[in-house]
């Protein structure tokens, strides 16, 4: 127990004497990562009633609204399909998607490494000019540092977003119900692999591609025509398979899927296998799976899939007692998806 001469106490976690310094793993989006936000940051700011989110919903006077954060560290900045510019706005933007919000505006802060050449950082700057505009939102607040040279890597990314809320939806996961279904948006793993096939020199015979998107839009023409969707989350670090885990540990659900729904394009099964990759479990930048009721399942897929032919079912959850994610496999058995105790693929995002 330590004292200060304000008599605040402040009791060292549990957590301080499993690890003495930070991981790559505690970025991961798999188990390090759950320990380090449940047993330092949420322990030590969680209020009472709070929900854990991809965005807070607030109240504001008379409107509801939605405010999150994110920090971007990618390596490299720029990749086939996007770059550290574009997705920091995506990214800020669909998780104010995830709670239905209007996403409207954004503050952006960066952290710049001396010696970074200003072409490079114009260049960025332009495409966050661009995402902005393809999204509708505003930049209206930011910050600016430099560090020394060798003490950063270019360019670090933070961004806060603030989204309106028209709805009266209770979109998270203790919305989910026995007997929702699963619905994912799209094809997995083409932003991993894209950012794995800069960085070991891959060539493949197609270039694969970030699917960095806003989702605003669309989630909103699911909620506009009354979808009543219970849960939305969007698959970035950790890939659908820890979001999934996440869910279900966080409800007490048991979630059933099946792999021959789970979309995965050619390609990006050949980069796996070449690299010792579940699929599974690789970064998304513009991919989501909602939590339905079985009578939405034609209406949200005919949306969906005017967009992305490969959206489908991919499974349904019931109430449990032992939070688990079993998968049906091709060939007919099943297996336990676990949530990665480590890092796949580190700065992915």
């Amino acid at each position: 127990m330590i004292k200060d001469n304000a008599n605040f106490e402040l009791s060292c976690p549990l957590f301080i004497n499993k690890y003495s310094h930070i991981l790559l793993g505690h970025g991961s989006g798999g188990k390090l990562m759950r320990e380090l936000i449940n047993e330092m940051f949420l322990a030590t700011f969680q209020e009472k009633n709070y929900i854990e989110h991809d965005s807070a919903v607030l109240n504001l006077h008379s409107k509801k609204i939605a405010f999150t954060t994110d920090s971007y560290v990618i390596n490299p900045l720029f990749f086939p399909g996007g770059d550290i510019g574009s997705m920091a706005v995506y990214g800020t933007v669909n998780d104010l998607a995830m709670s239905g919000a209007i996403p409207l505006y954004l503050s952006l802060s960066f952290i710049l490494e001396e010696g970074l050449e200003i072409a490079t950082l114009w260049k960025v700057i332009q495409s966050i000019k661009k995402a902005s505009e393809i999204s509708q939102v505003k930049i209206v607040t930011g910050d600016t540092k430099v560090v020394e040279k060798g003490k950063g890597d270019q360019i670090f990314i933070n961004t806060s977003g603030i989204g309106i809320i028209n709805h009266n939806l209770d979109i998270n996961f203790q919305s989910i119900k026995s007997d929702d279904v699963i619905i994912l948006s799209g094809d997995i793993g083409q932003h991993g692999i894209a950012i794995m096939a800069i960085r070991e020199n891959l060539e493949f015979e197609t270039s694969i591609k970030s699917d960095s998107a806003p989702l605003a839009e669309t989630i909103l023409e699911l909620i506009n025509v009354g979808i009543k969707i219970n849960c939305l989350r969007d698959l970035t670090r950790g890939g659908l398979a820890s979001a999934l885990n996440e869910i279900a540990f966080s409800a007490s659900l048991e979630i059933t899927i099946n792999e021959d729904t789970i979309a995965v394009k050619e390609q990006v099964k050949g980069a796996c296998e070449i690299l010792g990759f579940d699929s599974l479990y690789v970064a998304n930048e513009g991919r989501f799976i909602m939590f339905i009721p079985a009578e939405d399942i034609d209406k949200s897929l005919s949306i969906l899939r005017a967009k992305n032919s490969t959206a489908n079912i991919i499974g349904s959850v019931k109430k449990a007692t032992n939070s688990l994610v079993i998968m049906n496999s091709k060939i007919g058995g099943k297996r336990v998806v676990n949530m990665l105790s480590g890092e796949q693929l580190p700065r992915i995002c």
